[in-house]
């Protein structure tokens, strides 16, 4: 079981990087990197700001304390020179305990201003390495967008892109219903002319009944005009036994050929 799990779980994760790596645009991650990288660069400014800042109230600090100092050391000795001993000494005590705080405020404004050094010059070269990024960002961007373009272009060309071969499985199956529905009607029209097919408005017919309806026609029209001619001469006996004759021997021709007689109709 576990050994299935384990196939399973290789399987989803092999699926899983393949989506991804069909989704990840390589521009996203590099405009996603350079801002990350202008973010810490932000917060290495923003501790050099800080660092300054201390360095410069320590800088405030000591010079008031000089300044301190150095009233002391003016009141001593204006007291010695008025003969009081005592208050020069106090003044002099109180200006040693004042320098011995400068002298701590001097290395800790030492310290913060190696600090400040060390942060500046981390802060420009960072600011260097994303100059560097940003122009080589940029150039890989510009190289994949052409390259994006012309593979697209090329793709589109040769028929192989996604678009192009929809539109030419389309165009292949107009093609197909054309040629099916072409050959379809040529074959109807084969049939219907070879007699194979009736023709449900009874108006088609084939060239053997037509030539007969044609030959029927005419006489019967030659027929009817010898009979017109003899009623007119008055003529009753040999010429209307002719034509009648006639009538007969095309009424018994019809009957040999399956066609009903009209006439007598």
């Amino acid at each position: 079981m576990s050994g299935v799990m384990k196939r399973m779980g290789m399987i989803f994760r092999a699926k899983a990087n393949k989506a991804l790596d069909r989704a990840e645009d390589p521009r996203e991650t590099l405009d996603y990197s350079y801002q990350k990288q202008l973010e810490l660069l932000q917060k290495v400014r923003r501790g050099v700001a800080d660092v300054a800042t201390s360095r410069k109230r320590l800088e405030l600090q000591l010079n008031q304390l000089q300044g301190q100092s150095s009233k002391l050391e003016d009141q001593g000795r204006k007291a010695l020179a008025l003969g009081r001993e005592d208050l020069a000494r106090e003044a002099l005590s109180r200006r040693a305990a004042l320098q011995q705080q400068v002298s701590d405020l001097e290395t800790q404004h030492q310290t913060l201003q190696g600090e400040e050094e060390k942060l500046t010059l981390a802060a420009q070269r960072l600011q260097a390495k994303v100059d560097a990024f940003r122009t080589k960002k940029e150039t890989i961007k510009a190289t994949y967008t052409a390259a994006q373009a012309q593979t697209r272009i090329g793709e589109a060309f040769s028929g192989i892109s996604e678009e192009m071969g929809d539109v030419g499985l389309a165009i292949q199956r107009a093609e197909d219903k054309t040629a099916q529905l072409q050959a379809r009607a040529g074959a109807i029209d084969e049939l219907l002319a070879s007699g194979a097919l009736d023709d449900s408005s009874g108006m088609a017919k084939d060239d053997i009944a037509a030539e007969l309806d044609r030959i029927s026609g005419g006489t019967d029209v030659e027929l009817e005009l010898q009979r017109m001619k003899a009623e007119l001469a008055g003529g009753t006996s040999a010429s209307q036994q002719a034509i009648e004759g006639g009538a007969n021997a095309q009424d018994a021709q019809r009957q040999q050929q399956g066609r009903p007689n009209f006439d007598k109709q």
